[in-house]
């Protein structure tokens, strides 16, 4: 017989459930999240920690009572990776705000040096700016553009990732593709 749980897995609401039987089922998802989603739909089903634990492809009970612990707290974000150690994370919204800000600014040839943004031009005109940001870094910039859903072009511009210009016989069309969020993650 086994150890009572300190904390059983609270009942999972129908989005709850469903959302984990598609992430457990799914070929595209993290191979991670996967394997957390198994073990809770296997704890949810009665199942033990241990046996759970062999689910989801891992061996130990102890990490599995940590996802369940986690799992109450915060619902679905349990499958979701944390900050896993390193420095803490320097910018917050209004920092993220402030490089988006700045990057959709038209870049002015006699002030910035530039007609369109580099990371190494973009960290410069931040720097330097009253309201700036005077210790960004490119890779800072780079997170911020990439979590707003752009990405770096060959051309040396920055797209917004999904949405492209298509020639058309009554002029450009911006297209913009439905499932990019999907495709990212």
């Amino acid at each position: 017989m086994g150890r009572r749980q300190r904390e059983p897995l609270r009942p999972l609401t129908a989005e709850e459930r469903g959302e984990l039987e598609r992430v457990s089922r799914a070929g595209s998802e993290r191979a991670d999240r996967v394997a957390q989603a198994k073990v809770l739909l296997a704890v949810a089903a009665g199942v033990r920690l241990v046996d759970a634990a062999r689910a989801g492809g891992r061996r130990s009970r102890h990490a599995v009572a940590r996802l369940v612990a986690r799992f109450n707290r915060v619902g679905l974000a349990a499958l979701d990776r944390r900050h896993g150690g390193g420095p803490a994370i320097q910018y917050g919204v209004a920092e993220r705000e402030r490089i988006l800000q700045e990057f959709h600014r038209a870049p002015d040839r006699e002030r910035d040096g530039t007609a369109t943004w580099s990371l190494a031009t973009l960290q410069r005109a931040l720097r330097a700016a009253p309201d700036g940001l005077p210790h960004v870094t490119t890779r800072a910039i780079l997170l911020a553009l990439w979590d707003a859903g752009y990405s770096w072009q060959e051309s040396r511009t920055w797209c917004h990732t999904g949405t492209v210009v298509r020639k058309r016989k009554a002029g450009s069309v911006e297209v913009t593709d439905p499932d990019t969020t999907p495709k990212k993650s």
